[in-house]
């Protein structure tokens, strides 16, 4: 029988903190300027469903928190907002604040424009907190898609409308190149905040693209004119 015994294969979720010294604040500035904008994009479907502030609430927070608690599970880190009353609160806050303003300034393209926002930052939240928990680059880069884009998806879903996923617009294709952009400037060793601030500028600068130019990439066995026909 072995003196010493064996280590484990992976380490519990409660000791990844310990080996991911490189990851700063997890709820920093990005990470609650992420938070704040998806929670926006969620109430305003909800104030677009004409829903209470109840509603609002709680898509709110499922839209805040949906992409970031589906990464934090899949790396094994601890659920991000759980350990954090700021989450809930900011979440909370802005389904506050879109309840009392003017609806007027709510319509349009507020919603796509928040979303917009959101993805970017996010996917690089989630990016560099999947690099800092030992993740390899690629599925780091899936993670940050996945941070920006879940959230998203279960608003959708929730509120019974086709899911942005769905179309041929560019949306993922953002996240997965703010996550690119973050993972390679990461391995290069470049200053973070710069590497965080122009990989977000650049996941947001594609989605708004694509909302203002309606850019979009072809789907399987077909154009786009019939696609569009299609979903018309």
């Amino acid at each position: 029988m072995p003196l010493i015994p064996a280590l484990p294969t992976h380490l519990p979720a409660t000791l990844a903190p310990a080996v991911a010294p490189a990851l700063p604040h997890v709820i920093g500035v990005l990470d609650l300027a992420g938070i704040a904008v998806f929670a926006i994009s969620g109430a305003l479907v909800a104030a677009q469903l004409r829903q209470t502030l109840v509603t609002m609430c709680f898509f709110a927070v499922i839209t805040g928190v949906g992409g970031g608690s589906v990464r934090d599970l899949l790396i094994g880190a601890p659920v991000f907002w759980v350990h954090d009353p700021l989450v809930a609160l900011v979440c909370l806050g802005v389904a506050v604040l879109c309840w009392i303003t003017p609806h007027r300034w709510w319509q349009g393209a507020a919603l796509e424009w928040a979303d917009a926002i959101g993805l970017g930052a996010y996917a690089v939240l989630g990016t560099t907190k999947a690099l800092a928990y030992g993740i390899p680059p690629v599925p780091a880069m899936i993670m940050g898609c996945i941070t920006g884009c879940i959230g998203g998806v279960i608003r959708d879903v929730v509120a019974g409308r086709p899911s942005i996923l769905m179309r041929p617009e560019l949306y993922v294709t953002a996240a997965a190149l703010a996550s690119a952009m973050c993972a390679a400037g990461q391995a290069l060793h470049l200053p973070k905040g710069w590497v965080w601030a122009v990989s977000a500028a650049a996941g947001f600068a594609l989605r708004a693209a694509a909302i203002r130019f309606k850019l979009a990439i072809p789907p399987y066995g077909g154009d786009l004119a019939a696609a569009d026909v299609e979903r018309d």
